[in-house]
């Protein structure tokens, strides 16, 4: 398993990760709309990682890093291919990205979990999140998100 830094030649992969997402899919996700997304996340030179095992793509995750919230990143996307789940791709895909958080002098990784979605809920508290609070309807009517952050001490 590799994980490197995503470019456009993997967003054709990308958008059939997300769109074949049944999490994504009750987002609303498009193929266009995600296309789109994934290519100003390129341009703005945001963090996306992709994991590729045997040149294919196994997951991906997306960081905004900020100086907002006492300089919080914001993981917006940690994304396991289907069939590809619980083989650590996304604990490895997760500690990258802190990693590269942390380098860019980032203080904080916060993310939101679907509040119904036990399985990721369990997989961040495992990896050090806490649990922050709940926003229903925060991402999308009668959808509820639940905050979860990991601090890292200063250097």
């Amino acid at each position: 398993m590799r994980i490197t830094r995503a470019t456009r030649a993997h967003v054709g992969g990308l958008v059939g990760l997300m769109t074949g997402s049944p999490l994504l899919r009750r987002y609303g996700v498009t193929s266009g709309g995600a296309r789109a997304n994934l290519l100003e996340g390129l341009r703005e030179r945001e963090l996306l990682l992709v994991a590729l095992e045997r040149g294919e793509i196994a997951g991906f995750a997306w960081a905004i890093t900020t100086r907002a919230l006492d300089r919080a990143a914001y993981l917006r996307l940690l994304l396991v291919a289907e069939g590809k789940q619980s083989r650590g791709v996304g604990a490895l895909l997760l500690r990258d990205a802190e990693r590269r958080a942390r380098a860019s002098g980032c203080r904080h990784l916060v993310l939101l979990v679907t509040t119904t979605n036990r399985r990721a809920r369990t997989f961040y508290a495992r990896h050090g999140y806490r649990h922050v609070g709940n926003l229903p309807g925060f991402v999308r009517p009668r959808i509820g998100e639940s905050l979860y952050v990991k601090s890292w001490p200063t250097r």
